[in-house]
């Protein structure tokens, strides 16, 4: 059972005790006389909802809401009142508030008031707690040396804020992107709303305006008698999933770009307007610049897609993080299948380190399920991880084929050395292209995505 505390803010003694006596054997009960006391509590114990009385001495219930609801946006409040001052109503309402009452207290009202409040933290926290359970499950994409994923999070926790402002997910496969649209949604204000995905590559083209629009009965030759709910309704009030977006035809993309700026759609073989309101997120794995040159996709629907632009790094990005991966997911199959594998053997760390995740973490993950269920022994080969098979060409290009200077007898510092190559290579690179990023990235043969995230690592190597 969920516990729940309440803070009971009121300058009256008497409603004060009389609500808490009411309360406080279902739910923990603080009391406060004033705005101020509430506030320093606040700093050591959050509640799960305040009783907030506008009318209060010093700070004003108005003016504590706003700082309540900067401290800690999730709390809920509900403001006390002692007549129906209209004003005062909306001013809160507008500021955050849940909900109102008017005394004199009825303390049955009171009760439902609070029970309905409190049935959507519940809800909250039940989808958190279910929102962290897939994020452990899935947890690789989260982890490593190179803390790449975390600072992600911390951007992710920060635009989810908005229930309907659009984000684009840019990476390669196997990089964990609907995870990253899952998490937003369950971190957003649509939480209790329907989470829908569509994978715009599985879909026909000739079809996939009908599946995301909805389409009227008899709009062509072989549609459901009834018509039928396109994927834009189904998702209202939450969140729709557009993954592999760089698939939609032309005309999908017309249509997706005027639901994008007015909210309103029309059904395939309909003229009736139809307004939802959802939050669109799409993803790709496309170089979607290259697809506007060559006129495949619509600049303006880049624009309107990418509001908020999320992307992911790659495992070749992140090789600091391949055997940290590696030992998680040894200890996560040996769990699974009953095993006591205790280590990788040396040879195959160093294949795992050079070898081209072209599948990226979702690869490493099966790669390491398969060996773990199949190996005999208590260490972990190459030849079990199947690297001894592979073709040279699936593994990093060779440093063999560039003449590099000797190690010199007092050693180098190799980080250095990276550092100093990628920063004359990337410099020299926006000096060719004339600080076009998207010319710079294909002169060293890198996705624009992957340039951008590589070059901020350099410029923040600098400012250190």
């Amino acid at each position: 059972m969920i516990e729940y505390t309440i803070f009971i803010v009121d300058d009256e003694k008497s409603i004060r005790e009389g609500i808490a006596c009411d309360l406080e054997d279902e739910y923990t009960i603080d009391t406060f006389s004033t705005a101020e006391a509430a506030l320093e509590k606040l700093e050591k114990k959050r509640p799960d909802l305040i009783l907030l009385d506008i009318g209060l001495p010093g700070m004003s219930g108005i003016e504590a809401l706003a700082i309540f609801k900067q401290i800690d946006p999730g709390i809920l409040v509900i403001m006390i009142t002692a007549f129906e001052d209209v004003d005062a109503v909306i001013t809160c309402m507008k500021a955050g508030a849940h909900d109102y009452i008017i005394k004199p207290i009825h303390m049955e009202g009171l009760e439902v008031t609070i029970a309905n409040g409190l049935e959507t933290i519940r809800l909250r926290k039940e989808i958190r707690t279910l929102q962290e359970q897939q994020i452990e499950e899935n947890l690789p994409f989260f982890i490593g040396e190179s803390n790449v994923i975390y600072e992600i999070m911390d951007y992710i926790e920060l635009v989810a804020r908005s229930p309907d402002t659009p984000i684009l997910i840019l990476g390669d496969t196997g990089t964990g992107k609907e995870l990253i649209a899952s998490t937003i949604h369950y971190r957003s204000p649509n939480f209790k709303g329907p989470f829908v995905t569509v994978n715009c590559a599985a879909i026909p083209k000739n079809l996939l305006e009908s599946e995301l629009f909805g389409y009227e009965r008899g709009a062509f030759s072989g549609a459901n008698i009834s018509g039928k709910k396109g994927l834009i309704e189904e998702a209202a009030g939450g969140t729709l999933f557009l993954d592999e977006v760089g698939d939609l035809s032309l005309d999908a993309q017309a249509k997706l770009l005027r639901f994008l700026d007015v909210g309103e759609f029309y059904k395939v073989g309909s003229t009736v307007k139809h307004k939802v309101i959802t939050r669109i997120v799409s993803a790709t794995n496309k170089d979607l610049d290259g697809m506007i040159s060559r006129e495949t996709f619509r600049k303006d629907l880049y624009f309107r897609l990418g509001v908020i632009k999320i992307e992911v790094p790659s495992l070749n990005e992140r090789h600091d993080d391949v055997l940290q991966l590696a030992d998680y997911f040894l200890d996560r199959f040996n769990k699974k299948f009953g095993k006591k594998l205790f280590k990788i053997e040396e040879e195959a760390k160093e294949l795992l380190k050079l070898y081209s995740w072209s599948g990226n973490v979702r690869e490493l993950k099966n790669m390491m399920e398969r060996a773990v269920l199949t190996t005999q022994g208590e260490v972990l080969s190459a030849m079990d991880l199947g690297l001894d098979e592979i073709k040279r060409g699936d593994f990093m290009s060779p440093a063999d084929t560039i003449q590099f200077a000797p190690i010199p007898p007092a050693g180098i510092d190799l980080d250095q050395l990276r550092y100093k190559m990628d920063e004359f290579y990337f410099t020299q690179a926006m000096e060719m292209a004339k600080r076009n990023e998207t010319k710079a990235a294909k002169l060293l043969n890198l996705k624009h995505h992957t340039f951008r995230y590589q070059l901020k690592k350099l410029l923040e190597g600098k400012e250190k």
